[in-house]
């Protein structure tokens, strides 16, 4: 019997009782919980939902369920509080649930319920002649789990990387560096040097606002063809994207497009003109807007200087991709704050009668700060995730020459863990929380940190090598099951549902939590078990530590984090 089978169970056997109370089968499912302390069974239905309808105390409601139910599936069912509680055949559900995964191996949890249909996301997607600073880790690594939960179940994703490579920053890039800069500065170092020159333009344009008016001049020239303007324009950009490539190498992400805003300024025009044939355009002090009604501000799709804005060109873009992947969904990896805009552009597609709106979805997230204030390119106020993700290295470095200075490919296993940590203490925090980057809390080998689970990992790695362990199914000894051991195996066993969750509310961090609870539970399990004694038992515990290995190894490879071997 495996976990959902032995859910299915808790379910039948409540049916009975409670089909009278009006509650389907499906409603049933749906409540049982599963507790938080396995000395509270494995599974529990709460009865609180029923005492307005029998006008009774849930703690009474769940006495006289308990003595209705047919409970010889279970070990033991008991009611405590106002919970019934179900304790399942330990022996049943291990010796499925190891065998299952040390069968399937990396494939435990994958389904090919998703019929390789497209799912496109819009996610990193930084501004070209920027450094990507911290602001940019969010929507990098958030949106390439996503795409690696989603490829777990059986769906295409597709990885767009819509760069910011167009737009009146160009004009002011352009002034800053005709005025401040010079060749030789950028070919040195371009990233740097182009910010310098791009904070330095607004630190004076406030008191010399004839600065703005320049830049103007010069995105104008961009976008008549001007050969100057083309010419840096092209070369900020193709400087940018060898620093934006390296910075991926490190984080160990790649994209299916790099098309950006630049790609659609030759399809905008068709936008506009179907808006404007489908009487959905009206001039309003001399813009251009579609009026959403009361829920909404309008959409301005043009100034009253005729320049296109950022609705503008994701109109063209939707609709290009809609075209060309024809997407089931397409997700925009983007913080909080745009949630206006993404609404405006469902409600626009709406209105031009495109059905798939429906199916664009908002994947916001919170802002990281640093010392509690948010991240500023403009202001200078920022921490560049390249320089983030080599201190991370080195301290990892750091660690491992105390705890392990003879490792094998140290250089290897410390980037790993240094990159690694930094992607998880992301993934960690729920989505849409905003949290505070402190890198000495990151790359902690203690704590609930990447580290930990890899060096968790690690451990299990490090177990089977000296029982020179050769991947054997043995039978599963049912004398193994402490509860130490059934913690283990219900946290496995959970991994294909919890996977299923993920995807479903689009959060990485059930996973990369779940990592540290399936970690916890194999420390204390190491901690209070001799694991290598030569018994009729050692079998059946290194088959649960390979299951164990092989479950953090690929919940890790979701988080887009490397599980190292030795650490």
């Amino acid at each position: 019997m495996d976990i959902q089978q032995a859910k299915v169970a808790v379910q039948t056997a409540l049916q009975p009782v409670l089909t009278d109370l009006g509650l389907t089968a499906e409603q049933i499912l749906s409540l049982i919980e599963v507790p938080k302390n396995s000395q509270m069974g494995d599974f529990a239905f709460p009865t609180f939902q029923l005492a307005k309808q029998l006008h009774q105390a849930p703690v009474q409601i769940a006495q006289n369920l308990v003595e209705q139910l047919d409970a010889s599936a279970f070990a033991k069912v008991e009611a405590q509080g106002p919970y019934i509680n179900f304790f399942l055949q330990r022996f049943d559900v291990a010796q499925t649930t190891i065998q299952t995964i040390l069968m399937q191996q990396q494939d435990y949890g994958s389904t090919t319920q998703g019929q390789r249909r497209t799912m496109v996301l819009d996610m990193s997607s930084p501004n070209i002649a920027k450094p990507m600073s911290m602001g940019h880790l969010r929507s990098t690594v958030i949106g390439n789990s996503l795409a690696n939960i989603l490829a777990k179940l059986g769906y295409q994703p597709v990885k767009i990387n819509h760069l910011g490579d167009w737009g009146t920053q160009f004009g002011k890039l352009m002034v800053a560096y005709k005025k401040w800069g010079s060749e030789a500065e950028v070919k040195a170092d371009p990233i740097t040097n182009l910010q310098k020159y791009y904070v330095k333009f607004h630190q004076l344009d406030k008191e010399h606002p004839e600065l703005d008016d320049e830049a103007r001049e010069w995105f104008k020239k961009l976008e008549n063809g001007d050969s100057e303007a083309t010419h840096l324009w092209e070369w900020f950009r193709t400087e940018s994207l060898k620093a934006f490539t390296k910075v991926y190498d490190e984080l160990g992400i790649n994209f299916d497009s790099y098309k950006g805003e630049a790609f659609y300024n030759d399809k905008m025009d068709a936008v506009v003109q179907e808006l404007a044939d489908k009487g959905l355009l009206e001039t309003s002090q001399g813009a251009k807007i579609v009026d959403l009604g009361e829920q909404l501000p309008p959409a301005m799709i043009k100034k009253s200087d005729g320049a296109t804005l950022y609705i503008t060109r994701d109109l063209a873009a939707a609709i290009y991709r809609k075209q060309t992947y024809d997407f089931d969904k397409a997700f925009y990896v983007v913080g909080s704050e745009q949630s206006v805009h993404f609404a405006q552009l469902k409600a626009v597609l709406t209105k031009l009668g495109y059905t798939w709106a429906n199916d664009i979805e908002h994947i916001r997230f919170g802002l990281i700060t640093s010392g509690g204030k948010k991240l500023s390119t403009r202001a200078g106020r920022v921490i560049l995730l390249e320089d983030v993700l080599h201190d991370s290295v080195e301290l990892a470095q750091q660690q491992i020459a105390l705890k392990n200075p003879n490792l094998k490919n140290k250089e290897q296993v410390a980037h790993d863990v240094g990159v690694g940590a930094v992607i998880f203490h992301d993934l960690k925090n729920n989505r849409t929380d905003n949290f505070d980057f402190q890198l000495e809390e990151v790359v902690r080998f203690e704590g609930e940190t990447g580290p930990y689970v890899q060096y968790t990992h690690a451990r299990a790695m490090s177990i089977l090598r000296k029982a020179n362990y050769q991947g054997q199914v043995a039978a599963f000894d049912a004398a193994t099951l402490d509860d130490n051991a059934w913690n283990i195996v219900m946290n496995l066993a959970h991994f294909p549902e919890i996977i299923q969750q993920a995807a479903r509310q689009k959060e990485p961090s059930l996973i990369a939590k779940y990592a540290l609870k399936l970690a916890k539970s194999f420390n204390h399990y190491y901690a209070h078990t001799k694991i290598l004694v030569e018994d009729d038992q050692l079998a059946s515990r290194l088959n649960l530590v390979q299951a164990v290995a092989i479950v953090l190894t690929e919940a890790l490879a979701l988080l887009g984090v490397q599980a190292p071997d030795e650490m």
